[in-house]
């Protein structure tokens, strides 16, 4: 693997990271189930600017495991290509709607809302990517544990961290803000075991 491919596989992680962290600590905090709350969440350039981190950092993470393991990083580009449009709606939708009744237009805010959220085709799309995500990452954990190329353990919390991003949209902030920095964590270690590895054909991009 040369060593041009692991120093851009090791800084794409490093971004994505710091870019799943940001996600939830930088993104507006309200109680969405009532209209002043959504109103202040979803109308803030906040609410954009953070999903679009998430969004990003989802075509991230499949680059970077490109030279690590083949298979983990097509599982997580078809995981992230369905996921993606789901993020979308919530970020750009949402904002749009937001800010209409911001401006003063009659619109029943939380109720189209939850139109957008749980769309059943955007649902089940959103729930098949986010479980592909976590597919695609704990292979990719299984085989630097299996290679002995890079630390055995420095995929597991990459692991972890995609493993539990459905379970944490169903907690509150605080836990959210903690699965962020899990996920810049895993990100960070996994580029930094990267980042140190030798130039080598690596047994790990051949499987």
């Amino acid at each position: 693997m040369p060593l041009t491919h692991t120093r851009l596989a090791a800084a794409a992680l490093t971004a994505a990271g710091v870019l799943f962290f940001l996600y939830p600590a930088l993104r507006p905090w309200a109680d969405e189930s009532t209209a002043e709350g959504a109103l202040y969440a979803m109308s803030s350039p906040w609410w954009v600017a953070t999903h679009l981190f998430a969004m990003i950092g989802f075509i991230l993470v499949p680059l970077a495991l490109l030279p690590i393991n083949r298979t983990a990083a097509v599982i997580m580009w078809i995981g992230a290509g369905l996921t993606l449009p789901y993020y979308g709606a919530e970020d750009f939708a949402l904002n749009t709607l937001a800010v209409k009744v911001s401006d003063g237009q009659r619109l029943d805010l939380v109720g189209l809302s939850d139109s957008i959220r749980f769309h059943p085709a955007a649902a089940t799309t959103f729930l098949i990517g986010l479980i592909l995500l976590s597919i695609g990452a704990l292979a990719a954990a299984v085989a630097i544990w299996r290679s002995h190329v890079l630390p055995p353990f420095s995929a597991v919390p990459f692991g972890i961290g995609f493993a539990l991003f459905l379970p944490q949209f169903f907690v509150g902030e605080a836990g959210r803000i903690a699965h962020g920095v899990l996920m810049a964590a895993g990100c960070g270690w996994l580029a930094v075991s990267l980042w140190r590895a030798r130039t080598s054909r690596s047994r790990l991009s051949s499987a």
